[in-house]
């Protein structure tokens, strides 16, 4: 059992420290909102995430899962830090690390023996570095010479998934070149060892590009599909064909190949724009990644015309009501943070319309996303409340509930029969059975 300290219980810092308890550790989750620590305390879990209570409960339960808002109780003598707080975007792109900086040093300013600090926040290539000279520099005006090591640890968590990712990981990355923090966070990840989870061990820097790229990759490949979607609403192909046959090509896989209205969530639109800052910053541009962010603010901004000529062209918006099913970026999750959602109800609203809105999850959210909005907004009971009214349907979030609804009920209560199916979910030809009009993507 290794003891360990996880500073920051948003989304990342919760899941993480309720999973290493679950593997066996003794772990502390330590925050500065005290109102959160007291909540947690009593079993209630800020994040929606499928599992995760359960895994919280159980842990609290057997004494290995503990939440503070003192983190001189929580770190005692040492052990293993995990530093996962928020590195949210400055102006340029890049990612801030005042909140990184601000942990590191208040842990420096408390160990007695030997630590281990790991990186689990996304962080750019080179802040183990940082980290390195922002614990020795609060060593020094301590006077104090105690051992301690860097680990670049960064996570690869699906929203959504994300208990399941922890516990079942396609590779554990640990970067640092200490050979004896290497062994720790064997032992730390001993659940997974034994179990032939694989292990890349490398340096901090390599670790730290790992996780950019890998989200890069992903935003890429999804902007791709999305803009050979276009093409095929052009041309006359159908884009469900072209994934499932490019898919099925073991070079390329069938995972983020669903044709959609673009990305959204708190990592790719933050991690292609950091990663893309570090390029320009050392004079390598990755023109690939930065066409990619292009295009998917330009995909939700060409929903938002998809929906517009689909009710008569330029103008049709003003004075319409539209229905919007989901909310959130992603099924099984309330985050709205970059959701296409956001940009595409912002767009209806500009353009005159008026909005009927549901999500099974991101509603308490919404109020405040929204509010720039709404006065043209309400927020619905359920799915079908959303229809009331409503001159046509736009499914934006692909809930499971969403995927078998009353096509017949949506009939005679919208007021036209335009639906607008953002992710695909349906067939034309049952849509278009129910009296119907079907407006997909790339289809």
């Amino acid at each position: 059992m290794v003891n360990i300290t996880v500073i920051g219980t948003g989304y990342v810092g919760l899941v993480s420290g309720a999973c290493l308890a679950e593997f066996g550790n003794h772990v502390t989750c330590v925050d500065t909102d005290t109102a959160k620590i007291e909540a947690l305390k009593r079993g209630i879990i800020p994040i929606f995430e499928p599992g995760l209570e359960d895994v919280v409960e159980r842990n609290v339960r057997a004494q290995r899962l503990f939440f503070s808002d003192s983190l001189p109780s929580a770190i005692k003598n040492g052990g293993v830090i995990f530093i996962a707080v928020g590195t949210p975007p400055a102006d340029d792109g890049s990612a801030d690390l005042g909140f990184v900086e601000k942990a590191v040093r208040e842990a420096g300013a408390l160990i007695e023996d030997y630590a281990v600090f790991v990186d689990k926040s996304t962080v750019p290539v080179g802040t183990a570095r940082k980290v390195r000279r922002w614990v020795q520099e609060t060593l020094d005006t301590r006077g104090l010479a105690v051992p301690f090591d860097v680990v670049s640890n960064p996570e690869f968590l699906r929203e959504g998934n994300a208990v399941y990712d922890f516990t079942h990981p396609d590779r554990v990355v640990i970067g640092s070149d200490s050979a004896r923090a290497r062994e720790i966070m064997k032992e730390v990840y001993r659940a997974l060892y034994l179990n032939e989870t694989p292990y890349i061990e490398t340096s901090c820097e390599t670790a730290e590009m790992i996780k950019y790229a890998s989200n890069a990759f992903l935003a890429v490949k999804i902007s791709f599909i999305n803009e050979i979607a276009n093409l095929c609403e052009k041309t006359g192909a159908n884009v469900k064909d072209v994934s499932r046959a490019m898919g099925r090509d073991g070079r390329i896989g069938s995972k983020f190949l669903h044709a959609g209205p673009g990305y959204g969530g708190s990592c790719f639109p933050k991690d292609t724009r950091a990663i893309s800052a570090t390029g320009r910053q050392y004079g390598a541009p990755l023109s690939i990644v930065e066409t990619a962010i292009q295009a998917n603010e330009r995909q939700k901004t060409l929903m938002v015309n998809k929906i517009e000529q689909g009710l008569g062209g330029s103008g049709a918006l003003k004075g319409k009501t539209i229905a919007v099913l989901g909310l959130a970026f992603k099924q099984n999750t309330n985050d709205m943070r970059e959701s296409p959602a956001l940009a595409i109800c912002e767009g209806l609203a500009a353009r005159g319309a008026r909005l009927r809105v549901w999500d099974p999850q991101a509603m308490e959210e919404a109020v405040w996303r929204l509010k720039n909005i709404a006065g043209q907004l309400y927020f619905a009971k359920d799915e079908y409340d959303t229809l009331t009214g409503s001159h046509a349907l736009v499914l934006v979030t692909e809930w499971n509930q969403f995927r078998n609804l009353d096509l017949d009920r949506i009939k005679k209560t919208l007021l036209g029969p335009c639906f607008f199916d953002l992710r695909d979910i349906y067939k034309r030809e049952e849509v278009e059975a129910a009296g119907l009009s079907y407006f997909g993507v790339g289809v």
